[in-house]
């Protein structure tokens, strides 16, 4: 979709990021969250991720964000510091558009150019295709499922582990 803008966020974004994961939070399971964060907290988080050097990006069409995805630490400890975790959402109405591409396609190339080496995409609920399909498109491969280890909407639900090499992966070493 070439009318979509992909660029990085600024804090005027959040409110409408506040309101598409508050969405997401109520009534899908792509999160295990279960009462949305509000805008200060969603601040919070934002500002952690951007001061601490990761991508956070926002799609906007028509002069409306419509959709946002940012990497984040896999892990705290440091040797997991080449390795991202990816988060991507979409406003319910601008599914299946190619948006959640655009947003995936810019984060995996911002991520590269930052020197990150591996992906990893934890998925909430196996039921979830459009995201397993999502990642899949963009050359993740599947690394696992852990069954039902989490309880949202009164059943159990699965999460999916899919992981990317980033830029040169695992075939060198970095200098620290």
């Amino acid at each position: 979709m070439s009318d979509v803008e992909i660029r990085p966020t600024t804090e005027a974004d959040l409110p409408s990021i506040t309101a598409i994961y508050e969405h997401a939070v109520r009534f899908g399971t792509a999160t295990f969250e279960l009462i949305p964060p509000d805008l200060a907290e969603m601040t919070r988080r934002y500002r952690a991720l951007v001061d601490g050097g990761f991508p956070y990006f926002v799609a906007v069409l028509a002069g409306r964000v419509v959709g946002y995805a940012y990497a984040g630490p896999y892990r705290p400890r440091p040797a997991y510091r080449f390795t991202v975790e990816n988060s991507v959402y979409l406003d319910p109405a601008s599914h299946r558009r190619g948006i959640g591409l655009q947003l995936m396609e810019r984060l995996i190339a911002e991520c590269e150019a930052r020197g990150f080496r591996q992906m990893i995409a934890v998925i909430g609920d196996s039921a979830n295709v459009g995201s397993i399909s999502l990642h899949r498109r963009c050359g993740f491969e599947m690394v696992g499922t852990h069954p039902s280890v989490g309880l949202k909407f009164g059943r159990w639900l699965d999460t999916v582990m899919m992981q990317r090499a980033l830029g040169e992966g695992a075939t060198t070493v970095p200098a620290d």
